[in-house]
């Protein structure tokens, strides 16, 4: 099964996940925005207890509080980097003015290793994470779902009560409506999803509840 840790990365406060298998403690690390110091405490104490063992970096989607960090952590552990989806690279090669419209100190810029299309699979250990192409609050998002754990890593899709925005350089609202009810809701009500900042929830009690999303106002 899946496990997975929480760090709460940058003053934007973005849910870093580091996800590993319980059965080879292969692990992976979601989304690393910044605080990489932070990061490479959490990963170090995780081998410690557990033997866990980072072998690669997945990125949800380009903007800079979630990938601030990755060049360092690329540099420093020698890992590889997967996604986002290839329409995102534009976020990614624009690093120096996310940092100057985001107030972030600016960071090496990257490559992936491997962009992610919609229905690719990425292993970590025994686990399989179906990816899931999710435009609207960016291009390229992508999300993670690891169908036996009953969880999601969607980023900045869907959050606890909101969506994600849509005003940025190739944001796009309605097809991130889209995306959340032909992508996300055919998973499952009993799904819980790790969203990008604040607080987990589920697809069903998005359904009952979100003021953007719930069902009645797709009509």
């Amino acid at each position: 099964m899946l496990q997975y840790r929480l760090v709460p990365v940058t003053a934007y406060q973005q849910n870093c996940s580091i996800i590993w298998c319980d059965s080879t403690f292969d692990a992976a690390i979601i989304d690393p925005g910044g605080d990489v110091d932070q990061l490479q405490e959490e990963i170090a104490a995780l081998s410690d207890e557990l033997g866990v063992k980072v072998t690669k970096i997945l990125l949800t989607h380009g903007h800079m509080d979630h990938v601030g960090g990755t060049s360092a952590l690329k540099a420093a552990l020698g890992l590889p980097v997967i996604g986002p989806h290839k329409d995102d690279n534009f976020w990614i090669e624009a690093l120096d003015m996310q940092a100057q419209m985001m107030n972030f100190t600016p960071v090496e810029g990257f490559q992936p290793d491997r962009w992610l299309e919609h229905q690719d699979r990425v292993e970590v250990g025994e686990l399989s994470l179906q990816v899931l192409h999710c435009p609207g609050h960016t291009p390229g998002h992508v999300v993670f779902y690891q169908a036996e754990s009953k969880l999601a890593f969607v980023g900045d899709v869907l959050f606890s009560g909101s969506i994600g925005r849509t005003d940025f350089p190739r944001g796009d609202h309605q097809q991130l409506l889209a995306s959340i009810k032909t992508r996300l809701w055919p998973l499952g009500d009993d799904i819980t999803f790790i969203p990008g900042h604040g607080p987990l929830s589920t697809f069903g009690q998005e359904r009952r509840t979100n003021p953007y999303v719930a069902d009645h106002r797709f009509g």
